[in-house]
């Protein structure tokens, strides 16, 4: 078998997908800033949640009303499921009662005056 024009590697190479066999020195850094700052905004608006709460600890339920309420950790986190954190609270607009405004009653009343 020939290693240069085929299908496929040849046999000396290793299997490493597409990731680089190399990263260059700044980007553990840069990861770790990027991590760190998304730690901090989670567990900011966390602490906010668990104070709107009156708790003084942070729990799952705290995090998952954070992430949920924040446009951009929704859309980041979205698809993340924690335990403990329950669901969000929402009503379908078609569950909730008809609001009764004032137009029925001065219709009424109206109507009955021309008469």
């Amino acid at each position: 078998m020939s290693s240069g024009g085929g299908r496929g590697k040849p046999k000396g190479t290793k299997a490493t997908g597409k990731y680089a066999e190399r990263v260059g020195g700044g980007a553990p850094v840069y990861l770790s800033a990027v991590l760190e700052y998304l730690a901090v905004e989670v567990l900011e608006l966390a602490g906010n949640a668990a104070r709107d709460n009156k708790k003084n600890w942070i729990m799952p339920r705290h995090i998952q009303l954070a992430m949920c309420n924040d446009e951009e950790l929704s859309k980041l986190l979205g698809a993340v499921t924690i335990a403990g954190g329950g669901m969000l609270p929402n009503i379908h607009q078609t569950l909730l009662p008809k609001k009764a405004d004032g137009k029925g009653k001065a219709e009424i009343g109206s109507a009955s005056q021309e008469f």
